[in-house]
């Protein structure tokens, strides 16, 4: 599974300070796979996170979306490759086959049993409502002079 912008299968938080020195991101594609990068937006909005992929050509059948860990949303699916047709021949072959993961650590105020995916036109929406804050009612303390 190729896995760019995670090590060892790490998990992406973006609460937590990003690590310095040496490249995360992976160049090229992995022997394993050669799908290519799996384009993601996380976009967070008063009452969801909203998360964006662009997974053009994958079926509904072909992506899985699992919360692990109880706070760790994963995006996995796999592009199968082209059944080879006889006749004719290549002369540039770019599009690309083979599996993807991509994790990420939700906040706290995240429902994960509320969480909802649609995928629609190659673009998997996956919405993650965010739990009510309820913030203590206000109160004014009265100051007094000695």
């Amino acid at each position: 599974v190729y896995e760019p912008y995670y090590q060892q299968q790490a998990v992406w938080d973006p609460f937590q300070e990003v690590p310095h020195g040496g490249s995360s991101l992976v160049a090229a594609a992995s022997p394993e796979s050669r799908f290519e990068l799996t384009k993601l937006d996380w976009k967070e909005t008063p009452e969801a996170h909203v998360f964006k992929a662009e997974l053009p050509g994958l079926k509904k059948n072909e992506v899985k979306v699992e919360v692990e860990e109880g706070r760790v949303l994963c995006i996995r699916g796999e592009k199968s490759v082209e059944k080879e047709v006889s006749g004719g021949s290549w002369h540039r072959v770019e599009r690309s086959s083979g599996a993807f993961v991509r994790r990420f650590r939700l906040p706290e105020d995240a429902k994960v049993d509320k969480l909802r995916a649609c995928l629609e036109r190659g673009v998997l929406t996956v919405t993650v409502p965010k739990k009510e804050h309820k913030h203590p009612p206000k109160r004014t303390i009265q100051i007094h002079v000695q």
